[in-house]
């Protein structure tokens, strides 16, 4: 995983709620195991025309959002399905976060295993990113917490510590254990197992 330290850079809006993962990356693209690729089809059902064309009408086929690392969508962000898929999607066509009043729980846990940072801002500041549209700049710094719009006032976001752990040291829950090897290695050798030879009734 890629270590999530700072970010700046521009912002793709995508101002509808309850967007759900069948909508992120539909079921017809879940086959596959692997992440490599998944971008592509992301939003498909409303980034291509049925001939396959991209929409030019589309927010993220416009050009001001070309390029943009963060993506600002809607309430409720990532309702319905668990699918880990659609946290795989989104990393893959290149976004490092995403902003919003709201994300569905187990897409936001999601999310956070595949170093992807959901940032959960007040309405009003939400509003402020919503006007100032795809192509804006922001900067988010995760050490400390803070995102600062594009007017230049920061702001300070919520995260749980250990996945910020995670995401600062790029590693996921395994990584950030094999940290500790020589630990578990030393503690396993002053416990070694007993073999427990009681019969069970």
């Amino acid at each position: 995983m890629k270590s999530f330290t700072t970010l700046e850079g521009t912002i793709a809006v995508l101002p509808i709620a309850n967007i759900d993962t069948d909508q992120i990356i539909p079921a017809r693209f879940l086959k596959t195991t692997t992440r490599e690729n998944m971008g592509q089809n992301l939003f498909r059902d409303w980034r291509y025309r049925k001939d396959g064309s991209p929409d030019p009408d589309f927010a993220l086929n416009r050009p001001e959002a070309s390029g943009a690392q963060i993506l600002v969508v809607g309430d409720n962000f990532g309702c319905g399905s668990s699918r880990e898929h659609a946290a795989w999607a989104i990393a893959d066509a290149g976004f490092r976060a995403v902003i919003s009043t709201s994300f569905a729980d187990i897409f936001h846990q999601n999310a956070l295993k595949n170093a992807l940072l959901p940032i959960k801002v007040e309405p009003e500041v939400h509003g402020q990113l919503l006007a100032a549209c795809s192509g804006a700049s922001v900067k988010i710094d995760l050490e400390s917490q803070t995102l600062t719009l594009p007017d230049g006032l920061a702001i300070t976001f919520a995260v749980d510590p250990f996945r910020k752990r995670c995401l600062l040291l790029g590693v996921d829950e395994l990584g950030y254990l094999l940290q500790f090897e020589k630990e578990i290695a030393a503690y396993e050798e002053k416990h070694p197992a007993v073999l427990d030879t009681r019969r069970t009734a």
